[in-house]
């Protein structure tokens, strides 16, 4: 039997002997991969925080000391030792989730898993627990060095180091990378720390007498490494931060438990809050991300466990490669256009444009508040930025677009990926509020393209209007086909569908057309007669949509985006402004957390099927009786694509 398999929770590791160690650390590597191959996931994170993972749950005891993970996508390891070490459903409808959540375990603590957030959280409960007098309870938190590029993180490290009272372990994972490899002052000044030769030429000394004469030569690493740590304070920095008052310890070998052992039991030692600076190399142990030199597999879809090579069949060109190939195409004409990301350049797509412009194209760090100002600022000098982000983390720039871009009339485009339901990234990483959120914004234009094709015409009208925002939004995986329209109107509204009968008026948001197509089809066979528009833009509402709502007996509204508040409601609102008296009827997705899964299960869940949209406005919009609902219900796949 393996180590792993004996590993039920944390207090198992402590029976383990030091040889024990390394070996269990080779097997989890080996657990990972192979699992994660079959799911897809964040393989890279978790592979770099092995060790590092193993010696906080040696020296900590989880959940009475909390563990605070900054992303939660490293938290795989720590799901292990945990007792959850079947991950053959992980990230996966009713299977372990990829972030920690509170529902699985007890020892996960913040689900949330937007970047740098963790030291506010470790703040706040250590400043609980020294209230309520807990004073035997220590809080950890492990954060990337990309989650120090974070705004929030100089927050609380500001306050952390005010009142330097409290039990709190940070442990700061610097692999030098966040998706990428770190950018920004912070990132050189690591640099300069992980590079120091004295340093480096200490330890490796020290650590070759150990694996070279065994418990005698540990004797002597050990008194090599407390004598080492001496001198090292005579030329390391006195703290990651030397204008904080807050102690430090490193830097640290992360991959060696022994003395990141040694390290955590030195901090608990204190009654103030420590750094503990951990060197570690993402994707550790496995060769095909250790030699991935764009992101060393920091997330990955179903793999070839021996090679790395990709199982997944893309079966077309993603949103995120239409949107990449045509901001080249922009910036090769329009010179004035920069691109902005918050330390992921390559996954939404401005990788290509930095290769060929790389004086153009602006990695900030996650550091989305940042990103947005600066682009006003950027603006009021004559450029036109585009901001691209996951549509979830525009949600931490709004007030930044709300109060620098727009109150300025500031002329920037942010183009949104992953919007609408995601999938298996569960409930902080779907893109589902950002039409309610940004709707609200004075003056902003939001598009939703319904293909390809509408997204770079989209993209270059967006990039034609200089005195206001803009927003692009388009959801993850492989672009629409074409849709073509019969007819567009004077104000842009595409109709994708008419007959003569006008009872329904669909309005289509953005990918939902083919939904929106779908359930005409159904309604049809149902005797209804249906028109089915795209507004392409969707805020403002063009007058169009109004016009046509006011001819049609109902309007059914179809978004991707939370119904509270969405497109629906707004054009609800106009409708009424307009004293149009139309039933409308709002189909979105409910204002909760959704659960991670596959997109397909998720919109299922909620009823955003064109099966199940039909029934609904049969059975209970139109108060109709329902004859064949029956037969709308059974309808297979197959038989709805012919009909279309």
């Amino acid at each position: 039997m393996g180590i792993l398999e004996n590993i039920n929770g944390p207090r198992d590791l402590d029976a383990l002997s030091d040889t024990q160690l390394p070996e269990l650390c080779a097997e989890i590597r080996e657990h990972l991969v192979q699992s994660v191959a079959k799911t897809g996931g964040h393989l890279g994170p978790n592979l770099g925080v092995v060790e590092t993972t193993v010696a906080i749950h040696r020296v900590f005891d989880s959940p009475k000391d909390p563990i605070i993970f900054d992303t939660g996508h490293q938290s795989y390891v720590h799901k292990l030792l945990t007792g959850r070490r079947d991950l053959s459903s992980l990230r996966r409808k009713g299977g372990i989730a990829g972030y920690p959540q509170r529902s699985e375990s007890v020892h996960d603590v913040v689900e949330s898993s937007h970047a740098s957030s963790s030291l506010s959280w470790a703040d706040g409960i250590a400043k609980a627990f020294k209230i309520s007098g807990q004073d035997d309870r220590y809080v950890i938190a492990l954060l990337g060095d990309g989650a120090l590029t974070g705004g929030m993180t100089w927050e609380a490290l500001n306050n952390i180091t005010h009142e330097n009272d409290r039990k709190l372990i940070i442990v700061v994972n610097d692999n030098g990378r966040s998706y990428a490899p770190t950018i920004g002052g912070l990132a050189k000044h690591l640099t300069n720390i992980r590079t120091d030769r004295r340093y480096k030429r200490m330890y490796r000394l020290s650590k070759r007498v150990f694996y070279s004469f065994g418990t005698l030569g540990r004797l002597v690493f050990n008194a090599a490494r407390g004598a080492g740590r001496s001198a090292l304070e005579t030329m390391a920095p006195q703290s990651m931060f030397p204008n904080l008052d807050i102690k430090y310890i490193g830097p640290i070998d992360g991959h060696d438990i022994l003395a990141v052992e040694h390290a955590l039991k030195q901090a608990k030692n204190y009654s103030s809050p420590v750094i503990v600076h951990v060197m570690t190399q993402k994707g550790k142990g496995y060769d095909p991300a250790m030699l991935n030199e764009d992101d060393q597999f920091h997330a990955v879809g179903k793999i070839d466990p021996s090679t790395g090579e990709s199982l997944e069949v893309s079966g077309g060109v993603s949103w995120t490669n239409v949107f990449r190939d045509e901001m080249v195409a922009i910036a090769d004409v329009r010179k004035d256009v920069v691109g902005i990301s918050g330390a992921m350049t390559i996954p939404v797509g401005l990788d290509a444009m930095a290769s060929k412009y790389p004086d153009r194209v602006f990695d900030v760090g996650i550091a989305e508040q940042h990103a947005v100002t600066s682009a006003a600022g950027m603006a009021f000098g004559g450029l036109h930025p585009v901001v691209a982000v996951y549509a979830t983390f525009i949600n931490r720039a709004f007030d930044q677009v709300l109060m620098d871009v727009a109150l300025h009339k500031a002329g920037v485009t942010f183009v949104l990926d992953r919007a609408g339901v995601t999938g298996p990234d569960g409930a902080s990483h779907h893109g589902m509020w950002d039409l309610s959120v940004l709707q609200i914004v004075p003056t902003i234009r939001i598009a939703a393209p319904r293909d390809a094709e509408r997204l770079r015409e989209e993209l270059h009208e967006a990039i034609s209007v200089s005195d206001a925002p803009t927003v692009i939004r388009f959801p993850k995986g492989v672009a629409t086909t074409s849709i073509e329209s019969l007819h567009r109107s004077e104000d842009g509204v595409d109709y994708l569908y008419r007959s003569p009968a006008k009872d329904v008026l669909i309005v289509a948001i953005g990918s939902m057309a083919t939904i929106a197509m779908q359930t005409a089809e159904l309604l049809k066979a149902q005797g209804i007669g249906c028109t089915v528009i795209d507004p392409r833009w969707v805020v403002p509402v063009p007058k169009t949509v109004l016009s046509e709502a006011e001819a049609h007996r109902l309007v059914v509204t179809i978004e991707d985006g939370v119904k509270v508040g969405g497109i629906g409601t707004r054009i609800r609102q106009d409708m009424r402004t307009a004293q149009i008296d139309t039933a409308l009827n709002e189909i979105g997705l409910p204002d909760e957390f959704l659960e991670h899964a596959s997109r397909d299960e998720i919109l299922e869940r909620v009823g955003l099927t064109a099966k199940q949209i039909t029934h609904d406005i049969v059975a209970q919009v139109l108060g109709a009786k329902v004859p064949h609902a029956k037969k709308v219900t059974e309808i297979t796949d197959s038989e709805l694509q012919e009909r279309q």
